[in-house]
């Protein structure tokens, strides 16, 4: 099977699953739907490789699943540490102002002034929201040392501040000003 090319990560293989070869795998979204739904997932261990999903069910917040030919507790030990993929293309619609992370990553974030305030690097989740955490824009040497030190920005992915995500655009616009 050929590999896809918009493969993305949504958890990992946190251990065995009782003892019949089931494995519990931890997703980085709190609802897995991914993870549920599809029936093909990609394990990096010991190489890149296509598994058949048989079945796969929440238990408290993680997966647990059963894949062909994995059968006994040490074959799902074995895949213990694995990263666990699917297509980005077989990922759930979502409503028309949700997100995936994966697709916030890499964005221009300006705020209402126009001011370019970085790049999206990386979400994170503190309980109560989503994250942006941003990382400045490289700044042309201007000979100031203020440049070389602009400092990552976490802004709360909430309304009150995201005032739209133009995915085509690439950008992000915030209410957020320089000097917070």
């Amino acid at each position: 099977m050929q590999i896809p090319d918009d493969l993305t990560q949504v958890g990992y293989v946190s251990g065995a699953f009782g003892v019949t070869g089931s494995i519990r795998v931890t997703p980085f979204s709190t609802d897995a739907d991914g993870l549920l739904s599809v029936k093909t997932w990609w394990l990096d261990k010991p190489s890149l490789q296509s598994v058949s999903v048989r079945t796969a069910k929440m238990h408290g917040g993680d997966v647990v699943a059963q894949l062909a030919g994995t059968l006994g507790r040490d074959a799902a030990e074995a895949l213990k540490g694995a990263a666990v993929s699917i297509p980005r293309s077989q990922f759930p619609q979502l409503p028309a102002d949700e997100f995936y992370w994966s697709d916030l990553i890499g964005l221009n974030v300006v705020n209402l002034q126009g001011e370019a305030l970085g790049l999206v690097s990386d979400m994170m989740h503190n309980g109560a929201q989503s994250i942006l955490r941003i990382t400045p824009l490289p700044q042309a040497a201007s000979g100031t040392a203020n440049d070389a030190k602009a400092p990552e920005r976490l802004i709360p992915f909430v309304d009150q501040f995201v005032i739209t995500v133009d995915q085509a655009s690439k950008t992000i616009t915030v209410d957020w000003g320089l000097d917070y």
